[in-house]
């Protein structure tokens, strides 16, 4: 990689991934794209930005002719809830996105990496370590869509060579963006509601198992996959990636260690408890392991803590 788009750079991984590829590469290598969001000041100051809708591919395209870049993060997506409100707007900006974004990295040479997730599985798949090479048959049309990406970045990479890689995320959690409409989204804005309000309603009800991924591992899994040496791929689209799985009273239970006054109260939404029990509660990750040396630093409580000392210094002074 030496100059390198990301797209969906005001999202919830792009705005800790691109700062992390700017200090590996240079602030005047990495091109930070995004859509409607009006970045942070700094986000801009310290290197390039555009603006970009990855649906239009004359837009797209001119930033390919512009920044001529090798590499492109595409991270662009509707998350799982929101796309289950609106699932014909979800395939447009998931899959035809995606797309326009294979297309003009086979004709322009560029390298791509496009995030999965456990939403590529579904209600019949093993849900306990869950294997790499698994039946997938989402019931949602976030997991239709993150199914068809990998088939289709696989079709991209076999019949035109074009260097596609992409992992399978967990839940991601971090304390520099706000919960954006995914499931696992509980697990994010629980430390915010801990910190200000001393209490948390949760969507989810007791027990619902789900893999997990503090934001740091994630940034450095994406890094580490796209500079692998990829002869030692035997997988593509997508890996397996995993840190750790908990339920919302386990998280909770963590929580109280630094909140003690902190309650969690539970009133389920029917939706979302649905999709999250179609999902892993922990995915087998060995393939990402054997081939390119994959491995999370954060454990459970490691990251409650980061969280706790981040978070309530952002939101004004330590507790």
């Amino acid at each position: 990689m030496k100059r390198i788009l990301v797209t969906g750079a005001t999202g919830q991984i792009g705005s800790e991934l691109v700062p992390a590829l700017r200090k590996k590469y240079g602030g005047d290598n990495v091109i930070a794209a995004g859509h409607r969001k009006t970045p942070q000041k700094d986000f801009i100051e310290e290197g390039l930005y555009t603006t970009l809708d990855v649906t239009e591919i004359e837009s797209l395209e001119k930033a390919f002719q512009e920044y001529r870049f090798d590499t492109i993060f595409h991270l662009s997506s509707l998350l799982s809830a929101v796309a289950e409100e609106n699932p014909q707007a979800a395939w447009k900006v998931n899959m035809g996105g995606l797309y326009n974004v294979l297309e003009l990295s086979r004709k322009y040479g560029c390298a791509v990496f496009s995030p999965s997730s456990i939403g590529a599985f579904g209600p019949n798949t093993p849900r306990n370590n869950t294997p790499q090479d698994t039946i997938q048959r989402p019931s949602t049309i976030y997991g239709v869509c993150k199914v068809s990406g990998e088939l289709l970045c696989d079709y991209y990479f076999t019949h035109y060579g074009v260097d596609t890689r992409g992992v399978r995320y967990p839940g991601l959690i971090s304390y520099k963006t706000l919960p954006g409409g995914g499931t696992t989204d509980y697990a994010v804005d629980i430390f915010f509601r801990a910190i200000q309000e001393k209490s948390y309603t949760c969507f989810l009800q007791k027990g619902t198992y789900l893999d997990m991924m503090y934001m740091p591992d994630a940034v450095r899994a994406a890094i580490e996959l796209m500079e692998a040496d990829p002869s030692q791929l035997k997988h593509r689209n997508a890996f397996n990636i995993t840190a750790m799985s908990f339920a919302p009273e386990e998280l909770t239970a963590q929580i109280q260690k630094y909140i003690p006054g902190f309650l969690m109260s539970y009133q389920v939404d029917p939706v979302r408890q649905s999709i999250a029990d179609s999902w892993p509660r922990h995915m087998d990750d060995s393939a990402a392991r054997d081939e390119w040396s994959w491995k999370p630093q954060y454990s459970l409580e490691d990251m409650t803590k980061d969280m706790i000392d981040r978070l309530s210094k952002k939101m004004g002074g330590t507790l």
